[in-house]
């Protein structure tokens, strides 16, 4: 009776049949989690290193967007060196035999300078490049940052000039737009614009073939090509579309002496439809000579000689 009378006196105190906790001790927390996302849990442990490998890869493919590249292998990367691709590391392997083109490479390191010098162990270079033979020599090459399509006209407009920009559709060999950059650089072009997807980007081939060109040549990328082209109609410049099949032959071609953007497509399909819609005139270039048709690089030098000529 005496508990009895405890229990009806309203002091605080468990409850019968708490098991001695407070009232906020038994309310529910909800279901469990899963096991991946239980702190400590085994599953949760390796889930975490599933996403960070996959982040490593991520960040290490070539060629991909806001990714690092890797040049790898004694020759590619005394070659990159030695045409001022840019470079933010050089990872050496460790007790490697030190032959006359690694002790180039730490001489070109050393004498451009802002490139940091890694020692690393053999093993580490291989998971870094996938297995892949880079005979103890691997060069990071960071993001390339490009510019807007809008920037090379603002540019041209800046310097007083009537802009000359080369467009490519569907080219997706790094060093045909390298050899672009290069002409686009002789020939006192304003820049090249390349798609965001399915298109060659500024990779280590793609500096190497603009021979030192793309240190001051801007490279834009287009998220998408077609309306990227509009907007430069709409500023007041002429799009010209190269093709076998076009209306023009590129000698009678007026509108290269004024604001222009060339656009050049694939060796094998040509300008795409929507994109070859988009011009606002279809050239070709005259080849007695027979030949079908003519690499991305070579055509475009063509038309940047022809449009440097007549402005001059």
């Amino acid at each position: 009776m005496a508990a009895n009378n405890r229990r009806m006196s309203g002091k605080k105190g468990a409850q019968v049949g708490s098991g001695g906790k407070r009232r906020r001790g038994l309310e529910g927390k909800g279901p469990t989690p899963p096991a991946e996302m239980r702190k400590g849990h085994a599953k949760q442990r390796a889930a975490q290193t599933k996403a960070r490998r996959a982040q490593g890869r991520t960040q290490r493919r070539p060629g991909g967007k806001g990714s690092s590249e890797l040049v790898v292998g004694r020759n590619p990367v005394v070659e990159a060196l030695r045409e001022g691709v840019p470079a933010s590391t050089l990872y050496v392997q460790q007790f490697i035999d030190n032959d006359e083109r690694v002790r180039e490479a730490l001489q070109l390191v050393a004498e451009r300078g802002g490139i940091n010098l890694m020692e690393a162990p053999r093993p580490e270079l291989d998971r870094m490049t996938g297995g892949l033979n880079h005979q103890g020599l691997v060069l990071q090459v960071p993001p390339y940052e490009y510019a807007h399509p809008e920037d090379l006209v603002d540019a041209a407009f800046d310097e007083g000039e009537d802009p000359l920009i080369v467009a490519l559709d569907g080219v997706t060999d790094p060093r045909n737009l390298g050899a672009v950059v290069r002409s686009v650089s002789a020939f006192g072009g304003h820049g090249v614009v390349v798609p965001e997807r399915r298109a060659a980007g500024m990779t280590a081939g793609a500096w190497k073939t603009s021979a030192g060109a793309a240190a001051r040549t801007p490279v834009a990328r287009a998220t998408n090509l077609t309306r990227a082209l509009e907007a430069y109609r709409k500023a007041g410049i002429t799009v010209v579309g190269l093709a076998a099949d076009g209306d023009v032959e590129l000698g009678d071609l007026e509108a290269l002496e004024g604001p222009v953007a060339i656009v050049v497509g694939s060796e094998g399909k040509g300008l795409s439809r929507l994109v070859g819609e988009t011009c606002d005139v279809r050239v070709r270039i005259p080849m007695p000579g027979g030949a079908e048709s003519l690499n991305a690089g070579v055509a475009a030098g063509i038309v940047l000689y022809e449009a440097a000529r007549r402005r001059a």
